[in-house]
């Protein structure tokens, strides 16, 4: 199983951003690469959870990527306590490295609200990908939010 190639996981954390990033129509958000390397992606993530703290179509329309990327990164360290894990300059890739952007996301996801739908989920299960589950899957998160254990267990077919 080590060799899907997307893990249960994932398709819960590309759930959780696609369904996150639903209403920003120059996102779409379809894996843990190349859909992030623009920064609109961790930018509109960051406001559909907070918009209070900055303004979407000022940074939508008028930055870099590398710029973009810098304001994401620096808005997380600096409204959720997330440490800037990557470098601008290394997401704002062809094809940035897979590890690294799973691992930022899910330090956004352990601090944002994580509420992911079985729609989303089947959203993510109908994009295309390279192996394809055939069986179904029971699937454990178990996340930290404020001291408080959250759990979510889906059967997916």
């Amino acid at each position: 199983m080590a060799g899907l190639q997307q893990t249960n996981s994932e398709m819960i954390l590309l759930s959780w951003v696609r369904q996150s990033t639903r209403n920003y129509p120059q996102v779409n958000v379809t894996n843990f690469t190349t859909s992030w390397s623009d920064g609109l992606a961790f930018n509109a993530l960051l406001h559909s959870h907070r918009p209070d703290l900055f303004d979407w179509n000022a940074v939508a329309s008028q930055q870099s990527p590398v710029q973009r990327l810098d304001h994401a990164f620096n808005i997380a360290r600096k409204h959720l306590g997330i440490e800037k894990l990557l470098d601008p300059e290394d997401v704002a890739t062809a094809c940035p490295d897979k590890k690294s952007i799973l691992m930022y996301v899910t330090s956004l996801f352990q601090v944002l609200p994580q509420q992911v739908t079985m729609e989303a989920i089947r959203e993510v299960e109908m994009l295309p990908r390279h192996s394809r589950v055939t069986r179904e899957e029971h699937i454990e998160v178990h996340e930290q939010h404020f001291s408080q254990e959250v759990s979510f267990t889906f059967l997916l077919s």
